[in-house]
């Protein structure tokens, strides 16, 4: 099928007016009545009530996204803080006890299990693990929380430096990272790290004040920690905190050690006596960086050129986003950090946000957003919202994956053999650095909510030990203590996402199988991830992994096996 606006978009209203949206709780009240109250008289009525569920759920997430959207694209407009605080307020409080009416509707309907056996097995489950987890007296404290998580947006989206006179967010500051006058990459570091420490009391109080809601909110529900609770409530039934702990193990054994000899080899290359902080984004062999587009609009069509090469399906896909305005890419003053794909369920099109700054990773953000858009049309035409909402585990194995499948096709933008190497060799580089750093930001929050009592000493220091233990000792971190410390103050889901970031260690491993599937045939491997990615959320975990033809294996073997394969890539292209 091709994807065109003629086959993909707002469907037909059937249960909700046409001309409905959530301007009050009042406005939904009715819909919410009427689903409490009908009578279920068969397994197709059933389904019916859960279509019509669905599509109210759907209207809602949508409107609950756009009001997020417009706030993170300029996070110093209040009205547009108004509107969004206004839901998580007053409209998502009053909404969460009638979804646990529905759901206790759901569950206690005799023809519920009769679904089990079908693609409606894991809405099943979860529906059973949410009504185990409600408790009215936390309605008011996740509205705070919802309200709070977004001050990290705020307080990281007004961090300018002024440097040549200019003034630079921090994403745009950070180009001069990878300058090869080393001089000049040390003054902006200097630069980025003190302005990030202005704000350190600040974020250390925000994150403390989470930790302790977030704290009570497990209690409340029953748990000892947030930690278990976060495990629960992320509905995490296909692995467990130990498995987590043994990919944190499985990290320090494989990982660490080629860390080490990344440092070396930088070290080495750029002929310096100290590996220092501002060494680790430059071109360690004194090239300038690569510059891949000169504007976003560039960028996206040569994203959709690269597409093309592995599926026109794809290509259509974030050619429909540009035709709908689905973009924000360029970095500013007053735009929250950082990039993301947002779904938006009722329309089936998502929204792409991102900070670029025509740097190679800004062309990884692209595809890996690309990744996410592509799996939401993929998955649009399911029945049902629910089986249209992935975990992330699954979510990033889309995203991560379409990173290496356009890599082979990045000749669209960098035309010279020399650089495209160069460019390659960055990417997978940056794929064996990134696990450590997933690894650490995971036994943080690990510990943070074991311990939610801890000062704020603890903390930094807990933190150095854990980036002490999964990094590499190459880089001289002396005299600058105070920044290696607060590292983990740059990590936005450590504030508005508990315990989302392992599912990208997780993922990227499935990726990595996934292209070194691809590279041997990509025909049967571009089959198999379409396929994968169209099961949405009707499988288990370890299921669609096996439908994308690979292992859902965080073991050291694994590890080992995969951290090899691009070893050997990384060599290849240093040639």
């Amino acid at each position: 099928m091709s994807l065109t606006t003629e086959n993909i978009g707002k469907a037909n209203r059937h249960f909700l007016k046409s001309d409905f949206s959530v301007t009050s709780w009042d406005d939904l009240k009715p819909y919410y009545e009427n689903l409490i109250s009908r009578t279920i008289n068969s397994k197709e009525d059933l389904i019916e009530w859960l279509l019509d569920r669905s599509e109210l759920e759907s209207a809602l997430q949508e409107n609950l996204a756009w009001r997020y959207i417009r706030m993170s694209c300029d996070n110093t407009n209040e009205k547009l803080q108004q509107d969004y605080n206004y839901y998580v307020r007053e409209i998502d409080p009053n909404i969460s006890p009638e979804d646990n009416k529905l759901n206790e509707k759901f569950i206690a309907c005799p023809f519920s299990e009769l679904l089990s056996e079908t693609d409606y097995r894991n809405y099943l489950r979860n529906v059973k693990q949410r009504i185990s987890l409600f408790r009215k007296e936390n309605i008011p404290l996740l509205a705070e929380l919802a309200e709070k998580q977004q001050l990290f947006g705020q307080i990281s989206g007004a961090q300018t430096i002024t440097y040549n006179n200019q003034e630079h967010t921090l994403q745009q500051a950070s180009v001069w990272l990878k300058n090869t006058d080393r001089a000049i990459r040390e003054t902006v570091y200097k630069k980025i790290t003190a302005r990030r420490l202005e704000d350190k009391k600040q974020l250390d109080d925000l994150y403390t004040n989470l930790i302790q809601l977030r704290h009570q909110v497990a209690l409340n529900a029953g748990f000892k920690n947030f930690r278990d609770y976060s495990f629960a409530a992320l509905e995490r039934f296909d692995y467990s905190v130990e498995d987590c702990y043994r990919f944190h193990e499985s990290i320090e054994l494989e990982i660490k050690p080629v860390i080490n000899q990344l440092e070396e080899y930088r070290k080495t290359k750029l002929d310096v006596a100290h590996l220092m902080p501002w060494d680790l984004a430059v071109d360690p062999t004194g090239k300038p960086p690569i510059k891949p587009f000169s504007n976003t609009q560039e960028m996206v069509e040569k994203t959709i050129l690269c597409l093309k090469e592995i599926d026109p399906e794809f290509a259509n896909c974030i050619t429909l986003l540009d035709e709908m305005n689905r973009f924000d890419l360029d970095s500013r003053k007053g735009k929250s950090p950082g990039g993301y794909n947002y779904p938006l369920y009722e329309t089936g099109v998502p929204f792409i946000f991102m900070n670029s700054t025509g740097q190679l990773r800004d062309l990884v953000t692209m595809v890996h957003e690309s990744g996410h858009a592509v799996h939401a049309v993929l998955a649009h035409n399911l029945p049902f919202h629910e089986m249209r909402s992935c975990p992330s585990e699954v979510a990033e194995l889309a995203s991560m994956s379409m990173e290496l499948l356009t890599m082979e096709h990045w000749h669209y933008f960098i035309s010279d053999e020399k650089e495209l190497k160069r460019a390659k060799l960055e990417h997978l580089t940056s794929l064996i650095e990134i696990l450590p750093w997933i690894a650490i930001v995971d036994a943080f929050q690990q510990w943070v909510y074991l311990h939610p009592e801890h000062s704020v000493t603890e903390r930094e220091q807990l933190f150095v030990q854990l980036y002490n233990r999964f990094s590499g000792s190459v880089v001289d971190w002396q005299g600058f203590e105070n920044v290696k410390e607060n590292l983990w103050q740059k990590q936005i889901h450590i504030f508005d996402s508990p315990f989302y970031y392992i599912e990208y260690g997780m993922a990227q491993l499935g990726a990595i199988a996934l292209w070194k599937n691809y590279k041997t045939d990509a025909t049967a491997t571009i089959r198999n991830y379409k396929k994968a990615l169209a099961l949405g959320y009707t499988k288990s975990i370890g299921e669609i992994y096996k439908a994308a033809g690979v292992s859902f294996d965080f073991s050291a073997t694994y590890i080992k096996e995969l951290s090899q394969f691009v070893q050997s890539e990384i060599k290849e292209l240093q040639k």
